[in-house]
């Protein structure tokens, strides 16, 4: 009987031993090599971010965050217009004698939003509307008999430009004086530099100025005569840069027949 062929790769070897299956035991979750755990304090990783960074936005500023400065910084203009107007005298009893003529230069004057300002377009989110209103109020005391009161914002606040408006129309008695209680009410928000400006072909009396809030630098220009006040507030703009516009933007807000 034939013997099978020698094993050119020498003798068979024997199997390996069979060691025991390991057992699951219960542990701390073990990290990815190289990879540390959260510092204390800091949230989850979100999408894109590595894990255990802190959750800091990348890119522009979210629209919200931009809205949540300048509602600080409308809010604050509200407030101290209306301690300013606390020293305006809430009712003023005028001369008969100038009251006709006054009431007539009156009634031809308006306020208006339009649908774009200086090329702006205005801003239809509902987040502003009661600052938009409140500031308006703070500027009523200022004016009698009103016949048109007018409050909105302009721009896009993420690219930081935004404008905003609010001017009341009635009878305005001595509006040079109603002017410099308005200027010394919007001291928080640092006015200064405020100057006599160019009022345009409206007339009246109009101041312009720095003004900074919330680490944003404000264009503040306002105007009184004697159907009307006013104020425009560019964000993140100078008075400079205020006043180059401020004509312009005053004769859209206020227009007379």
């Amino acid at each position: 009987m034939s013997q099978p062929p020698a094993n050119p790769f020498g003798p068979p070897h024997d199997p390996p031993p069979q060691r025991p299956a390991p057992q699951y035991q219960p542990g701390p979750p073990q990290q990815p090599v190289g990879w540390a755990p959260p510092p204390q304090g800091f949230g989850p990783a979100q999408s894109g971010q590595p894990y255990g960074y802190p959750n800091v936005a990348v890119g522009p500023p979210p629209k919200k965050s931009n809205l949540a400065t300048i509602v600080v910084i409308a809010l604050a203009a509200v407030l101290v217009l209306c301690v300013g107007g606390a020293a305006v005298t809430w009712f003023v009893v005028t001369d008969d004698k100038n009251d006709a003529g006054d009431v007539v230069e009156t009634s031809r004057i308006e306020v208006v939003a339009p649908d774009t300002l200086a090329g702006r377009p205005k801003y239809t989110g509902t987040d502003l509307q009661g600052v938009s209103e409140a500031t308006v109020n703070a500027i009523r005391p200022m004016v009698q008999n009103e016949t048109g009161a007018v409050g909105a914002y302009y721009g896009e606040p993420i690219l930081r430009d935004f404008i905003q408006i609010a001017a009341v129309s009635g009878l305005v008695v001595d509006p040079q004086k109603k002017l410099d209680d308005a200027v010394r009410g919007l001291s928080t928000l640092k006015l200064n530099d405020m100057a006599a400006t160019e009022p345009g072909p409206l007339g009246g009396d109009a101041r312009c100025g720095n003004g900074w809030a919330d680490g944003v630098p404000l264009g503040v220009c306002l105007w009184a005569d004697g159907g009307s006040v006013g104020v425009v507030v560019m964000h993140y703009r100078s008075a400079e840069q205020m006043m180059a516009e401020f004509v312009g933007i005053r004769g859209q807000i206020e227009q007379r027949s």
